[in-house]
């Protein structure tokens, strides 16, 4: 290294100083005496003089010491900037009005970390080291440990039966496992894609079961392919082998007594409850029923058709109208396309391309609709799943299977929904009544399917791309408190979307207007910690929704005002070791939520990850005092909704018209424009009470 001299150094405020200084005005090049007459003088001469610092003109500094104490100066000027910016967004912090953070109010501690946790009826389920637990939602208490594998369990679903609760879990090698939970019992029921062959082994990736539990969709991928595969689940047959559990026992095995409250061996320790559930692995369940294989489509090339009627004839039956795949496009058309396209583009083609990745699936279970054109022959019970939907990626098109089939017919779509762009993102509602796509391009497409009609088409601000959509229960604002309404309330629904800049929306929709999009979060431009990297709605409290930020803040904002009402954190002690991906659960039937903690101390002094001490913290909503109003009293009764006129869309369709039409008498209209449009609503209600008088 260099010796610097001492003026090399400077302080950071030796720049700011040296630009105080009176500057001394020389001139580049040797002098000359100038001319007398100002016309004489030469206009090029005043790029010639500059401005230089005394002590630069005093102190030239050889090479490298100028370009060090340039760098310097550079740092210090930085670094300044940085910290008055700081500063500025710490006053603007301290400004700003802080919500009100509520801490757990119980704490369940982990010996080991888990991974993931579902919550159904009163349990919790928390997937971790080897297995899964099971913990009372109101105690916080372990109730029994399945732990038989020799990997960790990384994702978790719970799916309410009734009495009885349905549990996959998948564990790192991907395999999926379904339990069957009935009363003080567990059952496993099977490894839907376990095989003895590690080289044929595959991997769940997705997974899916319907209302009720009477289907289920695993989406697997092995051998470079992917595909979707379709079960029907006995879930009658699984209660009456319960109930009766020696007509399944294999009679190769000699069982003197049965007993139902044996604790397995593994459980029998360190369990904090009296309750006793006993696994019944000597109980053997009826397996699911392989409906069909669902592949993606294959790529649009030439047709083999030799003239329009064969095309015609082969879409009559509906199989594939829409996706493309029937056409009468010549292979040498398609080749003179690509190369028309080749020789235009062939600059940007040029170079080594990237293997493009498997298509990816995306799929809802849809019950009994008039939007859905099934056979006639076929009719499916109310209440249960019909129909299978699935998008893949970069395809524009959501394709419709119908559940009633056997493994003997071909697995060919009842029905195509095409869309202007590929399909990025889709999401059912929890009632299954709503179906939101959302195209690539930034464009949603709202469905109402109970009723059978579109809500409409609204599409995101420009350049804002949809990330997920998360649906809430229809809420009203009722004096000046988010209330729901007590009776049903048809084609009114509300979603929440979040975007891939962070941006949160609201959008809402009724049957016969246009929908609306609201901002309720800007995109985070300067404070990029504030990101919004998750969101949940809350069922207990209308029109509420949880917000997970990427610096581990949790909040509750109220989407009709919109604004944050309050947050909630961990003990200081614990911070979400993962913000950008927390691992959480929302009960939808009960106030509360759960969330992982962990400690930030002993991250660095852990041997490994399963020695962090973790806890589990449950919040309930009723225990605080702001909250403890809004979800006792969140229903407004039937009757004061009729009554109130700023309601006129929860009416019953019968007023709503009489009401329309009444209005539309009275109201003279004089525009010709307005009247074509005062006319079409009038039709349009007028179909829509026909339709309903149909149905009734």
């Amino acid at each position: 290294m260099f010796p610097a001299p001492p003026s090399v150094m400077t302080s950071p405020k030796g720049s700011r100083a040296q630009k105080l200084k009176l500057p001394t005005l020389t001139r580049k090049g040797t002098l000359e005496v100038p001319s007398p007459t100002e016309e004489d003088w030469s206009k090029d001469d005043e790029e010639d003089w500059v401005f230089k610092g005394p002590d630069q003109e005093q102190d030239s500094l050889p090479q490298p010491y100028r370009m060090i104490n340039k760098l310097v100066n550079f740092l210090f000027d930085h670094s300044w900037e940085i910290i008055e910016e700081r500063e500025a967004s710490r006053k603007a912090e301290l400004s700003r009005i802080q919500p009100t953070i509520y801490p757990p109010l119980l704490e369940s501690k982990l010996n080991k970390m888990p991974n993931c946790m579902a919550i159904s009826q009163d349990y919790v389920f928390i997937g971790g080291t080897k297995g899964f637990s099971i913990y009372n939602l109101y105690s916080a208490k372990r109730i029994y440990v399945w732990e038989k594998l020799k990997v960790d369990v990384t994702s978790i679903w719970a799916t309410d039966l009734g009495s009885e609760i349905l549990i996959a879990s998948v564990d790192e090698m991907g395999i999926i496992r379904l339990f069957y939970f009935y009363k003080d019992g567990l059952y496993l029921i099977k490894a839907i894609n376990e095989a003895d062959d590690t080289s044929k082994q595959t991997t769940c990736i997705k997974m899916e079961i319907s209302e009720g539990g009477d289907f289920a969709a695993f989406l697997l991928q092995g051998a470079g392919d992917i595909w979707l595969d379709v079960y029907k689940l006995p879930k009658e047959s699984w209660l009456k082998e319960v109930e009766h559990p020696q007509l399944t026992i294999n009679p190769k095995k000699k069982v003197r007594q049965l007993q139902l409250n044996t604790l397995d061996p593994v459980t029998a320790d360190n369990l904090e409850t009296d309750i006793n559930i006993s696994f019944r692995g000597d109980v053997k369940l009826s397996l699911p029923v392989y409906i069909m294989k669902i592949k993606p489509p294959k790529p649009v090339a030439g047709t083999t058709f030799k003239s329009p009627l064969e095309v015609f004839a082969k879409i009559e039956d509906c199989c594939g109208l829409g996706s493309g795949q029937n056409h009468f496009i010549k292979d040498s058309q398609w080749e003179q396309q690509a190369a028309i396209f080749n020789a235009t583009f062939k600059k940007y083609l040029d170079g080594e391309w990237e293997e493009e990745p498997l298509s990816m699936a995306t799929f809802h279970f849809l019950l009994p609709s008039c939007i859905i054109a099934m056979p006639v022959e076929v009719k499916s019970p109310p209440g249960v799943a019909c129909v299978i939907g699935v998008h893949w990626t970069g395809s524009h098109n959501f394709f419709l299977y119908s559940l009633n089939r056997t493994l003997k017919d071909k697995a060919d779509p009842e029905g195509v929904w095409p869309c202007a762009a590929p399909i990025a993102v889709s999401q059912l509602s929890c009632c299954y009544s709503y179906l939101v796509l959302a195209c690539e391009d930034g464009v949603l497409t709202l469905w109402d399917l109970a009723e059978g009609l579109s809500l409409g088409v609204i599409a995101l601000p420009e350049r804002c791309l949809c990330q997920s959509i998360h649906f809430l229960k229809y809420f009203l604002v009722h004096k000046g408190q988010n209330m729901y309404p007590e009776g049903p309330v048809r084609s009114q629904m509300k979603c929440v979307v979040l975007c891939t800049d962070a941006s949160l929306h609201l959008v809402a929709a009724t049957g016969t207007q246009r929908p609306t999009l609201s901002v309720l979060v800007e995109r985070p431009v300067k404070h990029l910690d504030e990101a919004i990297c998750a969101v949940a709605p809350v069922q207990a409290l209308p029109g509420m929704v949880l917000i997970f930020s990427s610096n581990g803040s949790v909040h509750l904002m109220d989407v009709a005002k919109p604004q944050i009402v309050c947050a909630f954190a961990p003990p200081r002690s614990y911070h979400l070791a993962v913000p950008w991906k927390p691992v959480f659960g929302v009960s939808l039937h009960h106030p509360c939520f759960l969330l992982r903690g962990d400690h930030p101390d002993e991250i660095g002094s852990a041997s490994q990850a399963e020695d962090i001490p973790n806890s589990i913290f449950y919040f309930n909503f009723e225990a605080y005092p702001l909250l403890e109003q809004i979800s006792r009293n969140c229903t407004i009764p039937q009757a004061n909704v009729l009554d109130d006129t700023t309601f006129p869309q929860v009416l019953p369709l019968e007023e709503r018209c009489e009401n329309f039409f009444q209005k539309s008498f009275q109201k003279p209209v004089k525009n010709k424009v307005k009247e074509q449009e005062h006319w079409t609503r009038l039709q349009r209600y007028s179909l829509l009470l026909q339709r309903e008088n149909l149905k009734k």
